[in-house]
């Protein structure tokens, strides 16, 4: 199991990623998440230029065994979703970090990314 030092996570288990325009980050969930949720079957996202606060929910993921809502580390804007997803849901299984990303968001405050957890205090959060 891996967690890429690349991204900052959060208790509830999604990482975020800035991209090299420093406002812009991608959110998915990690493979500790997925490999617990089990098999993808569905993702439902919240549409592209929804405002979401820091913990509020901006979608759910289905697996087999049950269904989970997706919280946003920081508070921002959804400027792209992944749209891939419909079709092919367990790409989240395969490529947690990669192809199976869930949105796309523009961070009211980047500072806010460093009260998240580092990869290190992630995984001594699960064990792992």
């Amino acid at each position: 199991m891996k967690f890429p030092d690349d991204r900052r996570y959060t208790k509830e288990h999604e990482w975020i990623k800035f991209e090299d325009d420093g406002s812009t980050a991608v959110v998915g969930i990690t493979d500790f998440a997925q490999g617990e949720l089990g098999d993808v079957v569905f993702v439902e996202l919240s549409e592209v230029g929804t405002a979401v606060e820091s913990d509020a929910a901006f979608g759910t993921v289905e697996a087999v065994k049950t269904v989970s809502d997706l919280f946003m580390p920081v508070a921002g804007r959804i400027v792209a979703i992944n749209g891939a997803l419909e079709a092919t849901p367990e790409v989240v299984n395969d490529s947690p970090y990669d192809e199976g990303w869930m949105i796309k968001i523009h961070v009211n405050d980047p500072a806010t990314i460093e009260s998240l957890m580092t990869s290190a205090e992630y995984a001594e959060m699960v064990g792992r």
